[in-house]
């Protein structure tokens, strides 16, 4: 597994936060809504803040992404609920001119090619130390929920 400088990785990008207040209104509304009404395990949150000081989270994503739409705000509010550190690379944009490159590069960042963006969302469990602990991407069934898987990845380690 990939090993990074963590803190480099996240001052180069925003919280789960700021990336959904400052999205465009017509794709804002889905992200909140689906915020509003999704109920995290309570049980799995508990033991997810035991973590919250050794892991960190970066996704990548976009606006546009349906399975973005059904992750980030889940991601969002497991941050809230936890303190676990999550930052998004948003913005990516597909470059269908190019067989060969997936991301157009600006306005996607760089970093999908150091993380081998193939698909959105691209979660990344990091532990402190910048060792990447597990991955979850795009359409990716999970299981159980996002936050079970989460939690699964982290205990493996």
């Amino acid at each position: 597994m990939l090993q990074v400088d963590l803190n480099e990785i996240m001052k180069k990008n925003i919280s789960v936060g700021e990336y959904i207040d400052k999205m465009a209104k017509s794709f804002k509304k889905k992200f909140l809504e689906k915020k509003r009404t999704y109920h995290l395990d309570e049980e799995v949150i508990h033991r997810l803040k035991d973590y919250a000081k050794d892991v960190a989270i970066v996704v990548f994503t976009a606006q546009w992404c349906e399975y973005c739409a059904d992750y980030i705000p889940v991601l969002d509010l497991l941050s809230e609920k936890t303190s676990i550190k999550v930052k998004v690379f948003g913005g990516l944009k597909t470059n269908p001119l190019h067989n060969n490159e997936i991301w157009r590069i600006p306005p996607s960042p760089p970093e999908v090619k150091t993380f081998d963006v193939q698909e959105i969302p691209h979660i990344i469990i990091f532990n402190k130390q910048g060792k990447q602990l597990g991955t979850i991407t795009g359409s990716q069934k999970l299981e159980n929920t996002l936050e079970k898987e989460i939690l699964h990845i982290i205990q493996q380690k």
